[in-house]
């Protein structure tokens, strides 16, 4: 029996399969498209999904193909509201990495390459039974085969109108933003063009318009156009109707040139509550969809796939009880809450169109943006390095500054990322090496070698295999050490 069967090869299921391929699970990939993403649409990668690609071992091939980007600029009209950098960013990786979603899906592509596994393209899921221990799919082929394929997994990464989904009847509550948007991929030329290190976003009374670098170099440009019509779609847009656009609401002083891709589309704000039905689960866009504010749809749907990917290995090999696949919902459905709700009140924010709302936002802004702290605070929340899992119920405890669910910072970690092996195992933390050691002979298939050096010997740390603490105690609490290991291993 197959272990897991991933349907939808964007990004997110490309990222999950890698990770499962990695850990020496059967894996297979299905999509129903003949070709990748020719398009570059999802363009930025965080700093909390490039760590996570460390243990991965491909974030070079992404820094090599990607085009760094160092701050942001906001303005008001002609008026600068506010300009942040983002090295205070607590990361090596303290920028947003611009790179075209074909980029990234040639990318993952290429890791999962690695272990021997290629895509099933012109595959298409029509039903699946859960049955007998496993999932049963009924697969269509461009050719007109049927084939059934059995797992002990499946799961959609196949996008906001996932067929995953749909078949488990989860609802995908939520609802359209009110306007219509126009995104183009241009070359900007012109004395006054903007920094091609920088986002720059533009706060005008007739509407949001930013500009994002790519590599190239080019521009991402990104506006509203006006409220939508359910029963009217708008034509795409022309290099005329783009550069009007930079003339009233950049002030102009460049010129856009050279389009690759001109499109229109409109903003849905949807999430499932639950990412789990039985042996059944949902990633990225099938379970989470919301305005590109932010840019962290794609770098949400990865770490979904990481987050789960280890778990799925434990529980799979036998080194975990299956109520630790328990997490994965609690956890990434708490996440994709918090991405939601952000990126809403950044699009709230941006497209307000009554005068007076308007000027206040930019004087509020303008203020706030003053102030170092907000800056670092945005930098943090846009990088994803704040994400954690407090509320998880593999979180346990708090000693010395270190609590159950944070990230542990990688100038941290005394050694290699942990989950960088071949087959995910949790680090011990601790001074007490001796005691250490006994504690990871009992649980040799889930804590991984000698124990590392903690960050401060007045605490003792059990570190995820994707670097967030799961439990934090005292330098000599180990009845509560043992416990939460012997807890992974229960049912």
């Amino acid at each position: 029996m197959l272990d897991v069967l991933v349907i939808g090869a964007g990004p997110v299921g490309l990222t999950l399969a890698a990770e499962l391929a990695r850990f020496g699970l059967s894996t297979r990939i299905i999509d129903k498209a003949a070709q990748p993403t020719a398009t570059s649409k999802a363009l930025v990668i965080w700093s909390r999904t490039l760590e996570l690609m460390d243990r991965m071992g491909c974030t070079q091939a992404f820094l090599d193909a990607g085009l760094p980007c160092h701050g942001a600029s906001i303005r008001g009209g002609s008026e600068l509201l506010g300009h942040t950098r983002l090295d205070s960013i607590p990361s090596e990786y303290n920028f947003a990495l611009m790179i075209p979603q074909r980029d990234t899906e040639r990318l993952m592509t290429a890791q999962l390459g690695r272990f021997g596994i290629t895509v099933a393209r012109e595959t298409e899921l029509v039903s699946f039974t859960e049955q007998d221990g496993g999932v049963l799919a009924e697969l269509h082929h461009a050719d007109g085969q049927v084939e059934t394929v059995t797992s002990r997994w499946l799961v959609g990464c196949d996008g906001a109108h996932s067929t995953v989904r749909h078949g488990l009847g989860l609802p995908f509550d939520g609802a359209p933003e009110p306007d219509d948007w126009v995104l183009a991929d241009v070359a900007l030329e012109g004395p006054h063009a903007p920094p091609s290190d920088e986002i720059s976003l533009y706060l005008h009374r007739d509407g949001f318009f930013i500009l994002f670098p790519m590599p190239g170099p080019r521009f991402r440009v990104v506006a509203t156009i006006g409220r939508a019509k359910p029963d009217q779609t708008p034509p795409d847009p022309t290099l005329a109707s783009v550069q009007a656009l930079i003339d009233q609401r950049a002030g102009g002083g460049f010129t856009a040139i050279d389009p690759q891709w001109l499109a229109n589309f409109r903003v849905h704000e949807r999430k499932v509550r639950d990412y789990r039905q039985g042996r059944v689960f949902v990633a990225g866009d099938a379970a989470h969809i919301h305005s590109p504010a932010g840019g962290q749809g794609m770098n949400t749907g990865m770490q979904d796939a990481i987050n789960l990917a280890w778990k799925l290995a434990l529980v799979v090999q036998g080194a975990a009880g299956t109520h630790l696949l328990d997490s994965y919902s609690v956890e990434r459905s708490a996440v994709g809450d918090i991405v939601l709700r952000n990126a809403g009140r950044m699009t709230d924010m941006a497209t307000l169109t009554n005068p007076a709302a308007q000027a206040l936002r930019n004087t509020v802004m303008h203020f706030a943006l003053g102030l170092h702290t907000v800056q670092a605070f945005m930098a943090r929340q846009m990088s994803e390095v704040e994400i954690g899992y407090a509320h998880s119920p593999i979180s346990v405890g708090r000693a010395q500054g270190f609590k159950g669910g944070e990230r542990l910072p990688p100038p941290l970690y005394d050694g290699s990322p942990p989950g960088g092996d071949q087959t995910p195992r949790f680090i011990l933390y601790a001074a007490d090496k001796a005691r250490g050691a006994r504690l990871v002979a009992g649980f040799p298939h889930l804590l991984a070698g000698e124990p590392r050096q903690p960050p401060n010997e007045a605490a003792l740390l059990i570190v995820r295999p994707d670097g967030y603490v799961g439990f934090a105690g005292k330098a000599d609490d180990w009845v509560g050490a043992q416990a939460y290991m012997a807890g992974l291993l229960s049912r």
